[in-house]
């Protein structure tokens, strides 16, 4: 007995997804070797659509290269230079693969960078 029905694109016994008829006359399902007739699959017709998302317009918001390095998550840390609390961080891949990141603060009230190797 079938556990999945309906989509003919789906194997009935397992739910994987059925390749397409080859030069034999039936359909063997890649997984649980189930077999179908492509008899029973004839006269269905099978629809398939590829959809597009919408391409977004790029507007520039006049940030200026200053104002980008305080864009990103603020954490809690002391600037040494300041002493204020609230730092802006990114990280980047610095050193080889097999090496831990860096990460880049930024101060939040007067710029001052710190860089930290973890």
């Amino acid at each position: 007995m079938s556990c999945f029905s309906g989509d003919p694109n789906f194997c009935p016994e397992c739910g994987n997804v059925l390749p397409l008829p080859g030069a034999p006359d039936t359909i063997k399902c890649p997984r649980c070797e189930f077999i179908i007739p492509v008899k029973e699959l004839a006269n269905q017709v099978i629809t398939s659509s590829v959809v597009f998302n919408p391409l977004e317009v790029m507007v520039s918001t006049g940030d200026t290269e200053e104002d980008a390095e305080l864009k990103g998550p603020v954490i809690d840390r002391r600037c040494s230079r300041c002493n204020k609390e609230g730092m802006v961080y990114h990280t980047r891949q610095m050193r080889s693969a097999d090496e831990g990141q860096t990460v880049f603060f930024t101060c939040i009230h007067c710029r001052y960078q710190e860089k930290e190797d973890s």
